[in-house]
């Protein structure tokens, strides 16, 4: 920066972008409650979904079904995995992407057998610009998630479960914890451990029978498609809200330093201000001072003339 000019324009500029990160700032902050408060209203429901299916093992606790290990405790093969990877549409996010799409790079390391299911722009453009084969693209956008997506969602990984194209499912995603950090989870979603069903000493053993109709495979089967929908849509929310807290951090941390630049700015700008007020009294001084010297040595000639 060389003159005040300059620098008063570079203030501006560092102005006018503050403005934009602060409404992003504040969009992020809308967005994220929104989403939070729909979550909350979905909750209860898919918390009575897990309680029926304590209800159901706690009733037939040997009852065999394909979304769950064999009751034995035997293992099924590990061949394909499915694996639904969730990011965002842009960036500006700080450390959001790069983190899930880091976890994904891992899940792939660990088992190259790995058909990926991808959410958001980001990651689609990632994967393909780095030739990573994408089994299915979800083209939708990664905003304002809701049940019906996650139905979609849901509906397309179980048919690939279903017809034996992936043994596995997992979710990548990223979970914000109650100190509002984001963490990229891999959570196995397919199939389930019976123990995640278990049911606590407290809950009240079941004393009557159960009619389940057609069948208590049916039932279960019919309840755990309905759970596996809500955990994607948990998922969908989760990365999502996480997504508008690390975008509000960035925006906050771009404040922050636009504060500091304004301020560092502020300094240089009223330091060539002095300078040039200096030098302005200096040339007025130094003018005056050569007028002064030159009327005596003028009125010094005119008393030697007379």
């Amino acid at each position: 920066m060389t003159n005040a000019k300059e620098i008063k324009l570079r203030m501006n500029s560092i102005r006018d972008t503050q403005k934009i990160t602060n409404a992003m700032y504040l969009i992020a902050s809308t967005k994220m409650r929104k989403a939070k408060s729909e979550l909350d209203r979905t909750r209860p429901y898919f918390m009575a979904l897990q309680a029926e299916i304590k209800r159901i093992f706690r009733t037939a606790g040997d009852v065999e079904s394909k979304y769950f290990y064999p009751a034995d405790g035997s293992h099924l093969l590990d061949r394909t995995y499915g694996c639904l990877v969730i990011t965002a549409d842009k960036g500006l996010a700080g450390p959001y992407n790069q983190n899930a799409i880091k976890r994904a790079l891992q899940q792939l390391e660990e088992h190259p057998d790995t058909k990926l299911f991808v959410v958001g722009e980001y990651g689609r453009q990632y994967f393909r610009k780095h030739n990573i084969p994408v089994e299915h693209s979800f083209l939708y956008t990664a905003q304002n998630p809701t049940l019906s997506r996650a139905r979609q969602i849901s509906e397309i990984l179980l048919d690939f479960f279903h017809k034996g194209q992936v043994d596995k499912i997992f979710v990548i995603y990223t979970d914000l914890k109650g100190n509002l950090e984001g963490e990229a989870k891999c959570t196995r979603i397919l199939p389930f451990h019976r123990m995640q069903f278990a049911s606590n000493a407290e809950e009240k053993a079941v004393t009557s029978p159960f009619e389940f109709f057609p069948s208590i495979c049916m039932v279960l089967d019919n309840v755990m498609q309905s759970y596996v929908s809500g955990f994607i849509y948990s998922a969908l929310v989760d990365s999502f809200c996480s997504e508008q807290n690390a975008r509000m951090a960035a925006m906050n941390a771009a404040n922050q330093n636009a504060e500091k630049m304004l301020g560092e700015l502020s300094i240089q700008y009223n330091r060539v201000r002095q300078a040039a007020i200096t030098r302005e009294i200096t040339e007025v001084s130094a003018g005056a001072k050569a007028q002064r010297q030159k009327r005596l040595k003028r009125q010094r000639q005119e008393v030697e003339n007379t």
